[in-house]
């Protein structure tokens, strides 16, 4: 029987699926409660600035449906141990840091801390990446022990992949679709490889959960994820990820985690480097974020979305084949979808340059969204 067989005959599927439903109805059906809440906390994107795309209020903090979907099904699903106890406890001071965030815009350094504290908590906990497999594969030593490195350098991954996963979050729908295929490949592999019922509930909750939102939050958005969400989001998927794919002894545990998260592991990395070789410190916000350079390109904010949900889809696929196929199997299919991707680009998706729009980029009918905040997104 192969895999997919495999998968479709363990009974444990249903429950996961069970999980999965469960955080998708929590999310959809507490998102316009949300939005009401948003509004009388007063937090609410007002358009004041030509870096905003959209021309009316929109609630922000719709994170908080994504979190409640999420906790109800860990609460319902899950047995939970002490590193699943600070990993939650980290996520709620990471949803608080958000709601204050969307509520005040505050700064980045704060902000920066708070993810500190938050990643300590669970790192502490016992959410380690203890070992890494050896990327060098003609080394006689399979994998690295990292002894008391394995503190920093966990804490390290969960910042930058709940950053990562923050600067995504520029058009109506992205960050959260993104996070939605990033989510299921990590069940998909645990599902193959670990068989961790565990991580394929928590992956299951946080797909459910963001599904639930997605209709509420695709262009025109009716409410953003704020930095509630797409935080949350992050620090979820970093975390998990360690208890998950960093726990295989062989080579894909070093490379699936960077594939299933490759699309905001790319921007904020290539982020990083623009600023600093521009003189500007790494947290110096701008827009060159790869959605708005779709955007600038002269595509609709639903091409461009569309573009980068098929680029993840691509990469998360990817980890998948090779987990199950392994590396000349994954190299062969990423360049073959690579290829597919381009011609489709070209023949399908070619959207108006600047040139046929005089040089400015889109109106905005559409109802694009850059950066909500401007100033201080970033970090």
């Amino acid at each position: 029987m192969n895999n997919l067989g495999k998968i479709l005959a363990s009974q444990d599927i249903w429950y996961v699926l069970l999980a999965l439903l469960v955080a998708a109805v929590v999310s959809c059906a507490s998102t316009p409660l949300v939005k009401v809440l948003a509004g009388k906390f007063g937090a609410v994107d007002v358009p004041k600035d030509g870096r905003r795309m959209h021309d009316h209020p929109i609630p922000r903090m719709g994170g908080l449906a994504i979190f409640f979907g999420f906790m109800v099904s860990m609460l319902l699903f899950v047995v939970l141990d002490n590193d699943k106890k600070g990993m939650l406890l980290g996520a709620v001071i990471i949803v608080v840091l958000g709601v204050l965030d969307d509520k005040y815009a505050l700064p980045a350094k704060p902000k920066f801390l708070v993810q500190i504290a938050a990643a300590l908590i669970a790192v502490l906990a016992g959410n380690r990446i203890e070992v890494l497999s050896n990327p060098n594969i003609f080394s006689s030593n399979e994998v690295w022990q990292l002894g008391w490195l394995s503190y920093p350098i966990t804490v390290i991954w969960i910042v930058a992949i709940t950053n990562a996963v923050n600067l995504i979050d520029g058009l109506d729908g992205l960050a959260c679709g993104v996070s939605t295929i990033s989510s299921a490949t990590m069940l998909i592999i645990a599902r193959l490889v670990s068989e961790q019922l565990d991580v394929e509930v928590m992956m299951a909750a946080l797909v459910g959960a963001c599904i639930g939102f997605l209709p509420y939050n695709f262009n025109p958005a009716k409410i953003f994820m704020g930095d509630t969400g797409s935080t949350f989001l992050g620090y979820i998927m970093a975390t998990v990820s360690v208890n998950g794919m960093f726990k295989q002894y062989a080579f894909i545990s070093f490379v699936v985690p960077f594939l299933m998260l490759g699309l905001p592991i790319f921007d904020v990395c290539f982020a990083v480097v623009r600023r600093v070789s521009h003189g500007q410190s790494p947290m110096q916000p701008d827009r060159g974020h790869v959605h708005h350079r779709l955007i600038d390109m002269g595509f609709s904010q639903k091409q461009a979305v569309g573009v980068l949900y098929v680029i993840s889809a691509i990469l998360g696929l990817s980890a998948v084949v090779l987990t199950a196929g392994g590396a000349e199997k994954a190299i062969i299919f990423l360049l073959a979808m690579g290829a597919a991707t381009i011609i489709a680009w070209r023949v399908f998706l070619a959207g108006p340059s600047h040139e046929k729009n005089g040089g400015q980029p889109p109106s905005g009918d559409d109802g694009e969204q850059t950066d909500r905040k401007g100033e201080d997104k970033d970090g």
